[in-house]
């Protein structure tokens, strides 16, 4: 039998690999995974309890992952999608629509079409550093109504980009709108030096993924869910329906391990790493851009477009989170006293680039925000493919998602205009994934 993965994983370890990207324990350089053991990998025998009744051991290790006094900890075995899925299958029979900005990832869209529900999105700023969505702009809160049921927002976004979320907060609950904080990339916030977490702003719910900052294993993640929310128990309820019933202990085990890291992580020695390498990253004639979280850099040079720059630090084995048209984005590792991240090989790695353009690229960068919109549950159930080409004046049956970072650019249900043909074609010819375009065919509504 052929092992197409397993050779393919053993071959990039062959490489000494440098992690760029999550998830934040690096290639297991970063905290203390090596403390798991396959062996570990067991079932829910006498004494190890039952995540989906917990009421020992489980129950213990959860009610040791304190951020917030007013909040609760809940494993998640299925990553944050598991948790969003879950907070926004609970309202689903309540009245009223979602307020969904533009920037949720893809599982905020999923849940909708699982929950039928309508939903009020958000017109949003666009940063003027990434050419990102950043956050929802202030005077969409003018939009608010009563009967809208339960808010989504995305704080930080893929970049780590922040924005004032609070006083949207305090203006949703005013009007007895709960929200849902997708803080997948806010696991580390509050730690001395980083951004504070909307814990400490009353969202009723806020899911982390701890798997892309902190050092734990990919899929696991923490919903907290505050003490005084709406709907509560009926979340715990869904999050079984939305978890494998054969949870992983190595999964919550390191979740375990990645909240003592943590708690008891001193920051000193990531700002010392992070500014010599900015250093060493302006020494070669990169733009270097800091984010809000002090863990995201965007790199970028009048030379290179971000998938040139990303090839040639790969041509290196130096691979980034992402790249796009206009920059790469480094996650940086939680550096700390005795980890084992090859820190001087990355430096050395650096000064070997060779940035050997000189004459400027010229790419469009526009700065504008978004408008206010709606989206409507489509119930699709026959479906055919067509050629781009082919695609104007149709309707979209899949969402239109570049991964990373697993953002709609269109929405299943939308009348595919000229301009929106144009994008499509701008997409499929661009140097990364996207769902929903395979060979230039997309998924459409056979009327």
């Amino acid at each position: 039998m052929a092992l197409p993965l397993t050779n393919k994983l053993k071959s990039l370890m062959k490489e000494n690999p440098i992690s760029m990207h999550v998830p934040g324990h690096k290639n297991n350089t970063i905290g203390s995974l090596d403390k798991l053991n396959i062996n570990m990998d067991m079932t829910e025998i006498t004494g190890l309890d039952d995540l989906h009744h917990p009421e020992e051991v489980l129950y213990e290790s959860m009610a040791n992952i304190t951020k917030h006094k007013d909040y609760d900890a809940f494993y998640l075995v299925n990553g944050t999608t598991s948790g969003i899925l879950s907070v926004i299958q609970a309202f689903a029979h309540t009245s009223g629509d979602y307020i969904i900005p533009r920037n949720a990832h893809k599982s905020v869209f999923h849940g909708l079409e699982i929950a039928r529900g309508n939903a009020l999105l958000l017109g949003m700023d666009i940063s003027p550093n990434t050419y990102q969505y950043l956050g929802p702009t202030y005077s969409n809160v003018d939009y608010f109504e009563k009967d809208h049921k339960l808010a989504v927002y995305t704080y930080p976004n893929y970049y780590g980009e922040c924005f004032d979320i609070k006083p949207q907060l305090e203006h949703l609950h005013k009007l007895n709108i709960p929200v849902l904080v997708d803080e997948a990339h806010g696991a580390h916030f509050d730690l001395e030096g980083f951004p504070q977490s909307t814990l400490n702003f009353g969202a009723d719910f806020v899911v982390q993924s701890y798997h892309k900052t902190l050092p734990s294993l990919t899929m696991s993640s923490v919903l907290f869910i505050h003490k005084d929310a709406p709907l509560r128990q009926q979340v715990i309820n869904y999050l079984s329906y939305f978890q494998s019933s054969s949870p992983s202990y190595l999964l919550m085990s390191s979740l375990e391990l990645a909240h003592h890291f943590y708690e008891t992580y001193k920051s000193d020695v990531f700002f010392d790493k992070r500014q010599k390498l900015i250093d060493y990253l302006e020494q070669q004639g990169l733009t270097v851009t800091e984010m809000d979280d002090p863990l995201k850099l965007c790199l970028s040079h009048h030379a290179y477009d971000g998938y040139e720059l990303q090839t040639m630090f790969e041509t290196h084995s130096i691979f980034v989170e992402l790249a796009d048209e206009y920059q790469v984005l480094f996650v940086l590792p939680l550096w700390h006293q005795h980890d084992t991240y090859p820190f001087n090989d990355l430096l050395n790695k650096i000064k070997r680039l060779k940035l050997t353009k000189t004459s400027s690229i010229s790419i469009e960068k526009q700065i504008k925000t978004t408008a206010i919109g709606h989206y409507k549950f489509s119930a699709n159930n026959k479906t055919r493919t067509v050629k781009l080409e082919e695609a104007e004046g149709k309707i979209l049956a899949t969402h239109i998602v570049p991964y990373p970072p697993g953002i709609p650019i269109m929405l299943k249900g939308e009348k595919i205009t000229a301009n929106m043909v144009k994008l499509l074609r701008y997409w499929s010819n661009q140097k990364l994934r996207v769902e929903g375009i395979k060979n230039n065919y997309i998924e459409i509504k056979d009327e």
